[in-house]
């Protein structure tokens, strides 16, 4: 049987300005602020190219994401898509639906439990005596909380950690940018840009290879751009969100990404020590007095808004799995502030067992967890561009015109994106570094098709369509 729910019985409770802020701050993590750092160092100055390259995948697939989330605002989102794009009954579209919401769900689950324990290890800047596994329960606690309240409780939240990222990547770009420009204080500018950018091997000293691999590397980063489109099931105004996050995602991609990356490489050597805190150590060069107390408390910043967002789209992605009887029905019971509380403290369980095998099992268990989760996000991706490939295709010229948003250079663009991914995922098994993470997605995805079958098979032999099955992919 299939529940009873509909996406009315989710409360409206994101305004615009909350939309905007999601969209703003979902594509700045904590992986910018320090991930980064790790990439320049295995690739020179030509990180940026990097970042560029990953980044023009991520708008193009916002883009198709954006068109078809402004077309049929849904809970779950992508996961709609993927039924509808592959055929709502048995078969190949409930196949592609199962994998696209339970691999999103898993990668976000994933994301709570890292950003639990990145964030006790921040916190311990502060609090050294106090033990890491504490602070983690402390803030999984904090937060969980949080999104019980109220899907507005989660935007407000949302809406203040990212306007502290965006505020802080504003003024470092800022500040970064008077520097290079040598309009900072004489007294003050001690470093060349030049020399910094170019003086230690040119500014691709290890050659177009790890340009690639990092490429391969700041995918993950990237992730969470996404989660405007399904917040929009929420909001006050889903079209007109979305739409703007998806006309803004190009702008928040090179400034934020390629532009921020463009002035740490500026400002420090790529082969020096310091690039191990690349933004702290920015910020040093600038000048800027206690770099490291406000640059940790940015990066903690960043970690909260991604653990208050790992929990919002795991529960939601959860809830609609349920909506097609492709998770357990009681899942989908929503209080009456409109909130599913079993699928968000569903996902904050698996995020407790994670952070115990972070101390239990860190080789092992959580290991295997930390090191397939990014493959999975790519496989999502995937799913999504195909899934907007057969969905367009079946519109003729009046539908198409109707659309708010448009996929660019559709399909050419599409098939683009598409061929890119599938090379970043070849790419993987011919990259030393990047095996272990494809493989281990690779077994993550085979979990889940196992999982499919025992699924299938369990259910009465038959197709059904839901009440509430989306038939129409063109705005009414």
């Amino acid at each position: 049987m299939q529940p009873s729910m509909d996406r009315s019985e989710l409360k409206c409770g994101l305004k615009q300005r909350h939309m905007t802020m999601i969209a703003l701050g979902g594509v700045i993590g904590a992986g910018l602020f320090v991930g980064s750092g790790v990439v320049i160092q295995q690739t020179g100055p030509a990180a940026i190219l990097s970042f560029l390259i990953t980044g023009v995948l991520v708008v193009l697939v916002m883009r198709m994401l954006g068109e078809m989330a402004c077309a049929m605002p849904a809970v779950g989102s992508f996961y709609e898509y993927a039924r509808l794009a592959f055929g709502n009954w048995r078969g190949p579209g409930r196949l592609a639906g199962f994998l696209t919401g339970w691999m999103y769900w898993y990668f976000w689950v994933i994301v709570v439990a890292l950003e639990a324990v990145a964030g006790a290890k921040l916190v311990q800047f502060w609090l050294p005596d106090m033990p890491a596994w504490i602070i983690s329960l402390t803030l999984l606690v904090v937060l969980t909380l949080t999104n019980l309240i109220s899907v507005s409780s989660y935007g407000e939240f949302e809406f203040w950690f990212s306007s502290i990222k965006v505020g802080a990547i504003v003024v470092f770009l800022f500040l970064g940018g008077l520097y290079v420009c040598g309009l900072w204080p004489a007294a003050m500018h001690t470093t060349a840009v030049l020399p910094t950018l170019l003086g230690h091997g040119g500014f691709m000293p290890l050659g177009i290879g790890p340009v690639m691999s990092g490429a391969v590397a700041a995918t993950g980063f990237y992730f969470g751009a996404e989660i405007v489109t399904i917040a929009a099931a929420e909001a006050k105004e889903p079209a007109k969100a979305v739409a703007k996050a998806t006309n803004s995602v190009i702008t928040r991609v090179l400034v934020f990404y390629v532009g921020s990356v463009a002035l740490v490489v500026a400002l420090v050597p790529w082969n020096s020590p310091q690039m191990a805190t690349p933004y702290v150590s920015a910020l040093q060069v600038i000048g800027l007095p206690a770099a490291a107390n406000v640059m940790n408390a940015i990066v903690l910043t960043a970690v909260l808004s991604a653990l208050n967002s790992g929990l919002y789209a795991a529960s939601r992605m959860l809830f609609a799995l349920t909506r097609h009887g492709d998770a357990p029905a009681s899942l989908a019971k929503v209080n009456k502030r409109g909130v599913p509380v079993r699928a968000i403290l569903l996902g904050t369980l698996f995020g407790y067992v994670s952070v115990v095998m972070s101390y239990v099992s860190p080789d092992t268990v959580f290991a295997f967890l930390v090191d397939s989760y990014g493959t999975v996000a790519i496989f999502v991706y995937v799913l999504i561009a195909c899934s907007q490939l057969r969905l367009r295709s079946r519109l003729d010229a009046t539908a198409t015109s109707q659309l708010r948003v448009k996929m660019w250079g559709f399909p050419y663009l599409t098939w683009l994106s598409i061929i890119g991914m599938i090379g970043i995922l070849v790419a993987m098994a011919f990259i030393p570094e990047q095996r272990k993470p494809l493989w281990l997605g690779v077994a993550s995805l085979a979990v889940l098709l196992v999982a499919y079958e025992l699924f299938i098979r369990r259910r009465q032999r038959g197709a059904y369509l839901d009440e509430h099955e989306l038939v129409a992919y063109p705005p009414q």
